[in-house]
């Protein structure tokens, strides 16, 4: 039996190991499962690939996506360069790091991109964040970074203005404000300044529609979810695990 799984701390919104059970049980894919692997901190990694001798292949979540990276032994160089590490392939009892939620995001996105989507502003700082600004620097899309507790270039919510939105017409949520089961929250924004031009892209996939894409939505913007994303980035982590000669 090969074993996959997902760490991170809490694990009941993922919609992970469905999405995985469902494609082995569709392609045939026999011996093998998807495990969703709960843990407390991150201190906890290491003995989990002791209790699971037949586990080769992880999926990272909030929060240890940038955590994970000093327990491995070799990171690639996009996931080195994000600082951020979402699939975890053990090959030759090495722990190997990539990032598939920069093909996921980019892959997702380009379709919904317009001429006037020329900045953006990414919601959050954490490893999908890094992912997020990754691509975007790949697409030549300026973009500001907006926290809770912002520092250096970082923008604050509070100085989110109308007249800010009017200029950046792209807006991206990488925090987990509106996950389930979180379901009321959202992150605060003028979104009566929303309008038809402006692309509202939320990672979060469950609920299907966070209220920051129903209040976007409510004011014309086009929305996206996080699902083909997951799905995107699922299959690519697919293609690292079953690849001896990926680097």
């Amino acid at each position: 039996m090969r074993t996959f799984g997902l760490i991170g701390r809490k694990l009941s919104h993922s919609f992970s190991p469905k999405y995985f059970a469902q494609k082995f049980n569709k392609e045939g894919i026999l011996n093998t499962e998807y495990l969703a692997f709960p843990l407390t901190t991150i201190e906890e990694f290491p003995v989990l690939f002791q209790k699971q001798e037949n586990l080769v292949g992880l999926n990272v979540t909030i929060p240890y996506k940038t955590t994970v990276i000093p327990f491995l032994d070799k990171v690639d160089c996009a996931a080195s360069e994000i600082g951020a590490v979402n699939t975890i392939r053990l090959h030759n009892g090495e722990l190997h790091g990539f990032n598939t939620d920069v093909y996921g995001f980019e892959q997702s996105l380009q379709p919904l991109l317009k001429p006037y989507h020329q900045k953006a502003l990414v919601l959050g700082t954490g490893g999908a964040a890094k992912a997020v600004c990754y691509v975007l620097q790949q697409l030549n899309i300026p973009f500001k970074l907006v926290s809770r507790n912002p520092h250096a270039s970082q923008l604050s919510y509070q100085i989110i203005s109308p007249q800010l939105l009017e200029e950046y017409l792209l807006v991206i949520n990488t925090t987990p404000l509106g996950m389930y089961p979180n379901i009321n929250e959202a992150p605060s924004l003028p979104y009566l300044s929303v309008g038809n031009k402006h692309l509202f892209y939320d990672l979060v996939y469950n609920p299907q529609k966070t209220l920051f894409l129903q209040r976007a939505e409510a004011q014309g913007a086009t929305i996206k979810n996080g699902l083909e994303m997951l799905h995107l980035q699922a299959e690519k982590a697919w293609q690292i695990w079953n690849n001896p000669n990926y680097s």
